[in-house]
């Protein structure tokens, strides 16, 4: 039987385990990135394991997330990276080069290649045919030392796309309408494919939209083949020799297949709160707007700046909208600026924003209380944007531009007459604000500069052979690493300080949980369905364990948070019968008696509760490799003993 790209390059790269649906495979890693707001801590852990040069093909650190400089902790962190950098091998993008994945497409990515980075859209990469992961900064830093990556064996969705987008409809609306048929849930444990002769019709920038959001599906990751089109685009950034064709066997087995006309597709939007909660521009009507927000990692290229000024050209922005742009990269932003769409963009009245992540990481531009904002990004979760109340919508660069200029949600097939805008034969190559590192015979003379902020990464312990904890919060469903580890200008600076972070743990969904942890000695969370769902951000492991959390007992969870749990020598627990949740209340005495045993057997786990006299099963969900991990007390500790 064939094989799918994915299965091809898994194949390819393969270290351990077998190629099995659900089992626990580790795979060989080509390339890393990190970003500032994760890439401290993971630079941190790498040092930890005390590997003195990167082992990988190519690591690349990248500041974008935390560039608004408004104490010494941002730039603390940056020249922190930027010297780990120099001295262990890893390109440094300096801030304002712009964001990871934009960069990393235009820049480093090669099809056939793993890739796995510290930022949940690292999935970008599958629009260039790379088998690229999101995942925890531990996960990278052992990657960095040549250690494995490890994931269960997914299943493979094919999505058959046929026909050819419509004017106005854009390659934002082909994924806004796979996550309307699929949920924030329907991608996990599987492998979204592309496939079909629809695929001949996006270029690279528009795959990338669409692998990027897949994220937003719960998938592990989402890749496209490596055809002529993807060859055109890397010869178009000077990187013509690296290209390699991947294609489908045509024999390929799928376990799912998703049929996607693109000539049926309309402009859509993803109400608030959540990226799956979809509906037709059209159907949602003239909703009055305060804000649109153009830009991301989803909607930041060449392709999208060019379509949004040829919009904006010789208009005004509706004079109750606040319009930002911001371009993915230095080289969009230099090309916009050269051929004069920067001078309309200006012109109409938008302002024109840093090469980075931005508001989409809440950092500046929150809307006005209780204020519509359209944006391009990937996500709307309640309380992202930096308003607890702001109602964003996620749209295409098209439907917000047009929006920006009516002042109300607009369709923008409405707009007249559609340009077709071809992608540049030859993009303009600069990379003077990426610097490589020293040479390895010089290493050893760079030294490591620490701010002040930078905390150690926390020590954690062996698995006791019991755990006797309160319920310390109980939680719905679809808990995000939002809600678990908030992001916004006011606590990103403190990334790297565990300590001073963990004091917003949960915060949004109870004022009160750092302080009831450090009253009661930490405890045990229990959550309903696809707990964790979001960004990599390993930080959400990292802050409930430094307040005492030993354990998460959830209905079921988002992968990459799943792994960072474990990797943080914290046990993710799913209930065996999920009415069993119900039972349970928050500040119940809970108690693991065997759970030492039970891991080291490979059993259901138990779970009394003292308070209502019940008894409850239990699964862990752990490979193998994962409770010798949990046992050690994390993955980093696991790392130090294997390495013995």
């Amino acid at each position: 039987m064939g094989r799918t790209i994915a299965e091809k390059i898994i194949a390819a790269h393969l270290v351990s385990g077998e190629m099995k649906t659900g089992e626990d495979i580790g795979l060989r890693i080509d390339q890393t990135l990190t970003q500032d707001a994760t890439g401290t801590m993971a630079y941190l852990e790498f040092e930890a394991m005390g590997v003195p040069r990167v082992k990988t093909e190519r690591s690349v650190a990248y500041i974008d997330h935390n560039t608004l400089q408004s104490g010494f902790e941002n730039a603390d962190d940056h020249k922190f990276i930027q010297s780990v950098a120099k001295k262990h091998g890893i390109y440094f993008s300096k801030p304002g080069n712009g964001i990871c994945h934009q960069l990393h497409l235009e820049r480093f990515g090669i099809p056939g290649k793993t890739l796995i980075g510290s930022d949940s859209h690292t999935p970008t990469g599958g629009g260039i045919g790379m088998l690229a992961f999101g995942a925890g900064g531990l996960d990278v830093a052992v990657a960095m030392g040549g250690g494995e990556y490890h994931i269960t064996m997914p299943k493979m969705m094919k999505v058959n796309l046929t026909g050819k987008l419509s004017p106005w409809v854009s390659a934002k609306d082909v994924i806004l309408e796979v996550l309307r048929r699929l949920s924030v849930k329907g991608g996990v444990g599987r492998i979204l494919e592309y496939a079909g002769e629809g695929v001949k019709t996006l270029s690279v920038p528009e795959r990338a939209t669409i692998t990027n959001m897949g994220t937003e599906l719960g998938a592990t990751t989402s890749i496209f083949p490596s055809d002529e089109i993807t060859k055109a685009f890397l010869e178009a950034q000077g990187r013509g020799g690296c290209w390699v064709e991947l294609q489908a066997d045509e024999d390929a087995h799928y376990d799912e297949v998703l049929d996607l006309d693109l000539s049926s597709l309309v402009p859509l939007a993803a109400c608030p709160h959540s990226p799956d909660a979809v509906k037709t521009v059209e159907e949602l009507g003239p909703i009055h707007i305060d804000q649109c927000c153009i830009g991301s990692c989803t909607n930041s290229s060449y392709l999208d700046m060019m379509r949004v000024a040829s919009i904006l050209k010789g208009k005004t922005v509706h004079p109750d909208v606040d319009l930002t742009i911001g371009c993915g990269s230095k080289q969009v932003y230099n090309m916009l600026a050269l051929n004069g769409a920067l001078a309309d963009i200006i012109a109409a009245g938008a302002r024109v924003l840093e090469c980075t992540c931005g508001p989409c990481i809440g950092m500046g531009q929150s809307p006005r209380s209780g204020g519509v904002s359209l944006r391009t990004f990937n996500r709307n979760f309640e309380g992202r944007s930096g308003t607890a109340d702001g109602q964003v919508y996620l749209v295409s660069p098209e439907t917000a531009a047009a929006s920006a200029l009516a002042g109300v949600l607009t369709d923008p097939r409405t707009l007249g007459d559609y340009e077709t805008i071809p992608l540049p034969e030859q993009f303009l190559l600069n990379d003077n604000m990426i610097l490589p590192p020293a040479p390895e015979s010089e290493m050893d003379l760079v030294e490591i500069q620490r701010g002040p902020n930078i905390k150690p990464f926390p020590t954690t312990q062996p698995l006791p052979e019991s755990i006797e904890k309160k319920a310390i919060l109980k939680v719905g469903d679809n808990i995000t690493t939002d809600h678990i580890m908030p992001a916004g200008s006011k606590i990103l600076p403190f990334r790297s300080n565990i300590p001073k972070i963990s004091q917003f743990c949960f915060t949004v969904c109870d004022p009160d949980f750092p302080a009831r942890c450090q009253k009661e000695g930490g405890g045990i969370i229990i959550g309903g369905s696809n707990y964790g769902q979001g960004s990599s951000r390993e930080h959400a492991a990292l802050a409930p364990l430094y307040l005492g959390v030993k354990a998460v007992a959830a209905k079921s969870y988002a992968r990459i948070h799943c792994a960072n749990l474990a990797n943080a020598g914290l046990i993710p627990l799913q209930f065996n019968v999920e009415a069993d949740y119900d039972k349970i209340d928050q500040m119940d005495d809970l108690s693991l008696p065997h759970i030492r045993q039970e891991l080291e057997a490979g059993t259901d786990v138990t779970m009394i509760d003292k308070t209502k006299g019940i008894t409850i099963r239990l699964t862990a969900l752990l490979s193998q490799r994962q409770r010798a991990m949990v046992l050690a007390g994390g993955l980093l500790n696991y790392t130090k003993e294997s390495a013995r």
